[in-house]
């Protein structure tokens, strides 16, 4: 089997490539990347180590594509991932590259008959929605309740038939477009087709900032002894998320790969679940049970542009068409990435502290 990956330095998408790489020696990986986030620099001789060939492009450009060869599927995981991106009133590189590149990944896959793996993200629903759900507070966390004013929502999480009128991030808004975009390749041009929104994706590799890559931030300030900040909600560190160990997505898209007429078409919520969740406060407590170190933690009760209290995905339908279920939790994840920070100081020091 030939792969193409998209952002395959990135973290995800190296991620997924070295561990296909591993247990099939002998499918041959392409991953694609831009190296504009910086860390992804870090990811070019594990791939190489691996036996991925890298291939520096970018996906918004057409001609780049012209240069690879065929490939049997496309594992679509480039993005410029933050919430915050475009905000601040220039969208033009979050739009060109996250739906104007998925546009050109997917006409590279149509040209081939590739199949497409798509990683979308949660952030396609849509923020007041989400707000306005009924939730109790609890000690340490907050947490959502059974009976919702809308559908495809429970104590479970959110689920893929949650309501998606409204406005979500700009990130939010390029996914879900390049989601409708993937459907009508699926319907019109007989693309096979999977997508995945994801919830917070986390693991070591990642290059953790304050709007994406929370869980290895807060790990890593707890790890460098810096400071920390409970943003918005009062300040209580309440505010709450489900976390996927990258491992567990691997589980997931290893899966579809082999078994992509199962899930054709489909569009399925992967994340945590409640069972992997944890709000800052929680996540604090086991940074400093796993580092050995406690630092402080402000409280700036203001809510910042597009933040949400509470996020759970709900496994339901990924778990019913397939068996996957994530199997690391919280301490797992924070285990992982310390030991991580342990043995990779010297040249994560510089971008993580």
């Amino acid at each position: 089997m030939k792969l193409l990956i998209t952002g395959g330095a990135g973290f995800v998408g190296s991620a997924l490539a070295i561990a296909l790489k591993t247990n099939y020696p002998d499918y041959q990986i392409f991953a694609l990347d831009n190296l504009k986030r910086r860390g992804s620099e870090l990811n070019i001789a594990r791939l190489k180590q691996a036996g991925v060939e890298f291939v520096h492009g970018d996906i918004r450009s057409k001609e780049d594509f012209d240069a690879l060869p065929a490939v049997d599927t496309i594992i679509e995981a480039s993005a410029e991932p933050s919430v915050l991106a475009g905000l601040d009133g220039t969208p033009d590189y979050l739009i060109n590259t996250n739906l104007f590149g998925t546009v050109n990944c997917l006409n590279y896959a149509l040209k081939h008959k590739a199949n497409f793996i798509f990683l979308s993200t949660s952030r396609v629903y849509p923020i007041k929605t989400i707000e306005t759900l009924n939730f109790e507070e609890a000690d340490t966390r907050f947490v959502l309740s059974d009976d919702q004013p809308v559908p495809g929502v429970s104590s479970k999480g959110i689920a893929e038939n949650f309501p998606l009128d409204g406005a979500r991030s700009l990130y939010g808004t390029t996914k879900l477009a390049s989601e409708l975009i993937i459907q009508e390749y699926n319907e019109f041009y007989g693309l096979k087709t999977v997508i995945n929104r994801c919830g917070v994706i986390t693991g070591p590799w990642q290059m953790g900032k304050v709007d994406q890559g929370v869980m290895v931030l807060w790990i890593a300030k707890h790890y460098f002894e810096q400071s920390l900040a409970y943003i918005g909600y009062g300040g209580t560190g309440k505010q709450t998320r489900d976390m996927l160990h990258i491992d567990d997505l691997y589980r997931l898209i290893d899966w579809q790969l082999h078994n992509l007429d199962q899930v054709n078409g489909e569009i399925l919520n992967a994340g945590g679940g409640v069972e992997s969740s944890a709000s800052l406060q929680e996540l604090t407590q086991i940074c400093q049970e796993v580092t050995g170190k406690t630092i402080p933690i402000k409280q700036v009760t203001e809510n910042r542009a597009a933040d949400i209290r509470l996020y759970i995905t709900d496994n339901t339908k990924v778990t019913n068409l397939t068996g996957w279920k994530p199997e690391k939790g919280i301490k797992d994840i924070v285990s992982d990435i310390a030991k991580w920070l342990d043995e990779n100081r010297a040249a994560l020091e510089p971008i993580l502290k």
